[in-house]
């Protein structure tokens, strides 16, 4: 009998493909022979080569938003020759459901979302009062449409390679700060840092792709800095290129103590570079999934989100969130212009944490 195949869609955020592995190591605990490959946008490779669940990822060929009809077909034509038992279609929108259905696929399952009946044949209702997590969303969808709900959810685990770390330790030139060598035969892969600092390390994310509404003050921030650097621990900045200026601004808040590293590393980067540190203060974003599933200490600021649909999963984390009667209301900017649900929570709680 041949080993099941699933082909899972997965989604286009950060945090979201890393929630996925809560569905992967479900799918493996049900199926240990099973081959899952992830259909993904290419930026998310390097998240996915440090699942070991995953066999294979598929770099999707549109990006987020485009419909390309000929192109979806054309790719699920060709992935007809995997033959895959199963597709399991984590977006709930219609154009996601397509290269499944052109793979001819037999087992089609995902949320009958938008209207998709017929492109899914194992369409799902979602419980949004039932299923009120994201994780809870993705690993349903992973067992039988009999199986009690809400689902219990694995922790998602990213798996980092010792070289990983020895390879971003030496290009940007960190050897200075850390003991410990690695022999060039050692191939074992493990989720804890081979590497120790001689001091410890604080990493800032101080950026949010979804918008101003989700960003603790970069003034806060820097507060937070100033006091850990005089405390002699290090303060790493991430974020991509959207959030140089916001690094910038904290840098410049504490003379340039900080380590940099918004916009110069790629996303494979910023992951074996977090999984040196020692703490994390960071908002709502896809790099504290990243760092939650690091296993870090993590201080995680939430604004006009909500801490109970998309927490970080981690037993570690310490969710900071003021509750007010505005929020959260999930909007990009503020609808009343003064963001007290950030602004109010003071680095001396987060600093407390730390």
């Amino acid at each position: 009998m041949k080993s099941p195949r699933i082909l899972v869609v997965g989604p286009s955020w950060v945090g979201e493909i890393v929630m996925a592995q809560s569905l992967f190591i479900t799918l493996k605990n049900a199926q240990p022979d099973c081959q899952i490959d992830v259909l993904a946008p290419s930026w998310s490779l390097a998240l996915l080569e440090r699942m070991p669940q995953v066999a294979k990822a598929v770099a999707m060929p549109l990006g987020h938003g485009q419909f390309g009809l000929s192109d979806r077909i054309r790719l699920g034509r060709k992935l007809r020759s995997e033959a895959y038992d199963q597709a399991i279609v984590l977006p709930n929108s219609w154009k996601s459901a397509l290269i499944p259905y052109f793979a001819d696929i037999p087992v089609r399952t995902g949320y009958i979302g938008e209207c998709r009946w017929g492109l899914l044949n194992d369409a799902r209702k979602l419980d949004k009062n039932l299923l009120t997590m994201t994780v809870q969303c993705f690993v349903a969808l992973g067992l039988p449409g009999t199986a009690q709900l809400p689902p219990e959810y694995p922790i998602p685990a990213l798996v980092i390679n010792r070289h990983q770390q020895q390879a971003v330790i030496e290009k940007f030139k960190l050897s200075s700060h850390f003991v410990g060598r690695v022999s060039d035969s050692v191939t074992r892969q493990t989720a804890n840092p081979t590497y120790q600092s001689s001091t410890k390390i604080l990493a800032l994310c101080p950026g949010a792709e979804y918008g101003e509404a989700k960003r603790w003050p970069a003034s806060h921030y820097a507060q937070v800095a100033r006091d850990k650097i005089a405390d002699d621990w290090q303060v790493w900045l991430f974020g991509s290129d959207k959030d140089k200026a916001v690094a910038e601004q904290i840098n410049s808040e504490v003379s340039g103590g900080c380590v940099d590293f918004t916009g110069r590393t790629s996303l494979a980067e910023a992951v074996d570079l977090l999984s040196l540190v020692n703490a994390v203060v960071t908002n709502d974003s896809g790099l504290m999934h990243v760092a939650a599933a690091l296993d870090k200490k993590i201080i995680a600021l939430y604004g006009s989100s909500d801490p109970a649909f998309t927490p970080p999963l981690n037993a570690k984390a310490h969710v900071i969130s003021l509750q007010l009667d505005c929020s959260p209301c999930f909007k990009r900017e503020c609808p009343l212009g003064h963001t007290r649900c950030l602004t109010e929570i003071k680095p001396e709680q987060v600093l407390d944490v730390i």
